[in-house]
């Protein structure tokens, strides 16, 4: 079977204009290019409100759902908090829990958004509203999907509020590789923190990242692994600090859907960032995952998965 791959129209919040700081048309532009190829998508249902309450604070939660964020917060994420925001996120929370089933099933998924980790606990930032993977993770520990999960975050920016969700539960197993001299300022601790200098070119980045993943699954035994696969490392994101190319990238993607086939643990690949002004070349190197992962679990290399662990 082909890769599964999840999308809703609604990922893309038209209240945010083309001028935005965050290039919102890369996941339209991104569905159309994968359409283009010929492949197909499973739609998910918006999350429902009680999922949210597993990663978020019930007030947030009624705060964005009825557009009624404060302004300090609605500053702090970076959005006008209007109900095509609050459509967005829950289709993009409800997509990445969608695919960690259809991962858990076919070895591999992708979410065509998601990766919105610096949402935490009490609120949002940093263009995150809800933080899909932490939703998602416990829904798939609470539904039996799984009994560990790993988050793998190679976004340029330290997954913080993954790790701030995470501190306590020990059933996820929290790792992030990212910019150190990039925001935020404070980054809580994950399990595993990898961070590299301003500049990292590909040879810089290639090499710790085989570290890190080694790691990974030295330190933790996942049944499931989230995948935040942003592109912002790119050396003409405009909020990367990094240098890697093209190549690096898609070598990024190639070497942790690997790692992870090879250890015979599902993937969801989720998004995060990418903020070149040009959205079309945003959104063709988040196309570099979706084929990573595909190419990964193509049926002459698949790895048989037992689930639940």
């Amino acid at each position: 079977m082909a890769l599964p791959i999840v999308h809703h129209h609604d990922y893309d919040a038209e209240s945010v204009p083309d001028s935005h700081r965050f290039p919102m048309r890369k996941y339209s532009l991104l569905a159309d290019l994968l359409r283009a190829r010929g492949e197909t998508f499973a739609v998910p249902a918006h999350a429902p409100e009680h999922w949210l309450h597993l990663a978020h604070d019930p007030s947030y939660v009624t705060a964005v759902l009825t557009s009624s964020v404060d302004a300090r917060t609605a500053r702090k994420i970076g959005f006008e908090m209007t109900p095509a925001i609050a459509a967005r996120t829950r289709a993009s929370v409800g997509g990445t829990c969608l695919a960690a089933r259809l991962a858990v099933e076919h070895g591999a998924a992708v979410n065509l958004a998601g990766g919105s980790h610096h949402a935490s606990y009490e609120g949002g930032a940093g263009f995150c509203v809800f933080n899909d993977v932490a939703v998602a993770a416990r829904v798939a520990l609470e539904e039996g999907l799984c009994q560990k999960v790993a988050v793998i975050d190679c976004d340029v920016h330290h997954g913080d509020g993954t790790a701030s969700i995470f501190a306590s539960d020990d059933r996820v197993f929290t790792a992030s590789l990212h910019c150190d001299d990039n925001w935020p300022r404070i980054k809580p601790p994950s399990d595993l923190d990898v961070g590299l200098s301003k500049g990292a070119t590909d040879s810089d980045y290639l090499q710790a990242l085989d570290r890190f993943l080694k790691s990974v699954f030295s330190q933790s035994k996942p049944g499931l692994v989230f995948y935040n696969a942003g592109v912002d490392p790119h050396e003409k994101d405009r909020l990367g600090l990094l240098s890697l190319s093209d190549e690096g990238l898609r070598e990024r993607d190639r070497r942790v859907a690997e790692t992870c086939i090879r250890n015979g643990v599902p993937i969801v690949g989720v998004l995060g960032g990418g903020y070149e002004k040009d959205a079309r070349a945003v959104a063709r190197r988040h196309s570099f995952m979706v084929d990573a992962l595909a190419a990964a679990t193509a049926p002459q290399g698949r790895t048989a998965f037992s689930s639940p662990q």
